[in-house]
């Protein structure tokens, strides 16, 4: 059972690394809000397949009181992280949501009442220095930057607050699962997702919208959806079978795989540099399994 749940979140990371790096390709001819639109809605036949073959579990309260607080948090934090990647430098953003895991020692306990033993939780911070330092490259103010920037970078201060309500919508998608299944959670969740994102995506995807649908762009989002469908439900069976805080910190080896591909597909330099992160987290990554 142990090694089940490694192999999927560390599946989760990959599908959402190849996802994330076919979306930022696509992104360079589409508007933001309607990739990640689109990229949500080709995620859902997938999925929908799936629906036929799940047995409707009984739902009780607990499912939807956590269906239902999770859901309007999970579009906050999607329109809050694309307007932190539009205003704000990568450098100055991406290495906040490695806090999601370190939120998560405290959050999961207070809704799920889920402890981490000291050894997992020094892999963890380990897991969140490593995947922090990945992005430092381009910083030449040294490595609080990031933090100096919150008080002149938005997006920065957006970020910080992406990776709190991920770790809040974390811990009650767990808590919904455990009122329903994984993959009766994943489809409705995110079909629901999907749907009150429509109106958002489409209303700030207005000026590109026609030609968005007459060049045909949306193709381009056909395989980030298909990923991205995938790393749901591997998530969504892999938080159901260890902590969250667990399986979240390995889900962010994503950022590693995230440099290897930016490294193939854009040319993008200072791979060795980030080594360093990358071998910090290697080491949280073999002290939270040993945790577990």
């Amino acid at each position: 059972m142990t090694s089940t749940w490694i192999l999927l979140s560390l599946m989760s990371a990959f599908s959402l690394a190849t996802s994330d790096a076919l979306t930022k390709r696509a992104l360079a001819q589409s508007n933001e809000y309607l990739a990640a639109w689109f990229r949500l809605l080709f995620s859902l036949p997938l999925l929908l397949i799936l629906w036929i073959f799940i047995p409707v579990p009984e739902l009780d309260y607990g499912f939807y009181r956590a269906f239902f607080a999770a859901l309007p948090l999970e579009l906050a934090a999607i329109v809050l992280y694309i307007k932190a990647l539009r205003i704000s430098p990568l450098s100055l953003t991406l290495p906040f949501l490695s806090l999601t895991p370190v939120v998560l020692i405290l959050v999961s306990y207070i809704i799920l009442g889920e402890k981490v033993s000291l050894m997992g939780g020094i892999g963890i911070f380990f897991i969140t220095a490593g995947s922090y330092t990945l992005y430092l490259h381009k910083i030449k103010g040294g490595i609080f930057e990031p933090f100096r920037a919150i008080t002149k970078e938005k997006g920065s201060l957006l970020m910080i607050t992406v990776a709190i309500i991920f770790s809040m919508t974390s811990s009650l998608g767990k808590m919904a699962i455990e009122h329903s299944s994984p993959l009766f959670f994943a489809v409705t969740y995110f079909s629901a997702v999907t749907i009150c994102f429509a109106p958002v995506a489409l209303k700030m995807g207005v000026p590109d919208l026609r030609g968005f649908l007459s060049e045909r762009r949306f193709k381009d989002l056909v395989l980030p959806g298909f990923f991205y469908s995938v790393m749901i439900v591997s998530h969504m069976i892999a938080i159901s079978l260890t902590k969250v805080a667990y399986m979240i910190s390995i889900k962010r080896t994503s950022l590693i795989m995230g440099v290897i591909y930016g490294y193939i597909l854009f040319k993008e330099k200072n791979i060795r540099e980030r080594l360093t992160g990358a071998t910090l987290m290697f080491i949280g990554f073999i002290m939270v399994v040993k945790a577990s």
